[in-house]
């Protein structure tokens, strides 16, 4: 398997600290972003022992059963205990998104608003959903169940890396194909750019690199309201 990466993180024109934390890890194949949960104390220590586990992890999971799903369990766990110590009224929480690529497929993790795209044939896919209150309403209106919510905490999440309830996690596992590109990016992205406008972006004739600047550098032109964090990972031969 051949694969070409790139990452880069912004702080933006609002915030006074960058709480995204990235993982662009070739050695492992592991790619992904945290965004430490903006209204909480400690976002960027979240987001931070998150993504330092994830890496302590898949090591330990070289060469056996990739078992993302117990993984970020024990992460949350420590997440949780750590936002016991620094901020034991309130807590402490992060977004979790990330994949790892192994043996031609693709394992993905995720909890919270951070995504993943996949670019395939030119045509963009989102392989997440975030875990927020609006979309959480649409899940149970589509059951026939009445959820009401007030539009302005729409965004708001409904799981984090940190929460202290059991801790429903998405995972996906697909086969990878030549010419696949992946992007993870947290929400400083995706609240600026629009899905239309990310497929064409991520569809150009360039490296990695410059195509992830250039997204970064888009969010941060837009106002740059939150921390703008992307991660790219190219499939140029995907056996």
């Amino acid at each position: 398997m051949q694969l070409r990466s790139a990452a880069r993180t912004d702080i933006g024109q609002v915030r006074y600290h960058n709480e995204d934390r990235l993982l662009c890890d070739d050695a492992l194949r592991l790619y992904g972003v945290a965004d430490g949960i903006g209204g909480l104390p400690r976002g960027a220590d979240a987001a931070q022992l998150a993504v330092e586990l994830v890496q302590d992890g898949i090591r330990d999971l070289a060469g056996g059963a990739c078992r993302l799903a117990n993984l970020v369990r024990e992460i949350n766990a420590a997440v949780v205990a750590l936002g016991r110590r620094v901020s034991p009224h309130r807590g402490i929480g992060t977004t979790l998104t990330f994949g790892l690529f192994r043996d031609g497929h693709l394992d993905l993790a995720h909890v919270g608003d951070s995504r993943c795209y996949c670019l395939r044939n030119e045509k963009l896919a989102c392989l997440t959903t975030d875990h927020s209150v609006e979309n959480e309403a649409r899940a149970k209106a589509a059951q026939g169940r009445p959820y009401w919510y007030n539009p302005l905490q729409g965004g708001a999440l409904t799981r984090c890396i940190g929460q202290f309830a059991n801790l429903e996690i998405d995972t996906f596992h697909r086969r990878l194909r030549d010419g696949d590109r992946y992007l993870f990016c947290s929400d400083g992205i995706t609240k600026q750019i629009d899905e239309t406008e990310l497929a064409t972006l991520l569809a150009a004739a360039a490296a990695p690199d410059e195509i992830i600047r250039g997204l970064v550098d888009l969010a941060s032109r837009r106002g740059g309201y939150d921390n703008a964090s992307a991660v790219l990972v190219f499939v140029d031969k995907a056996e």
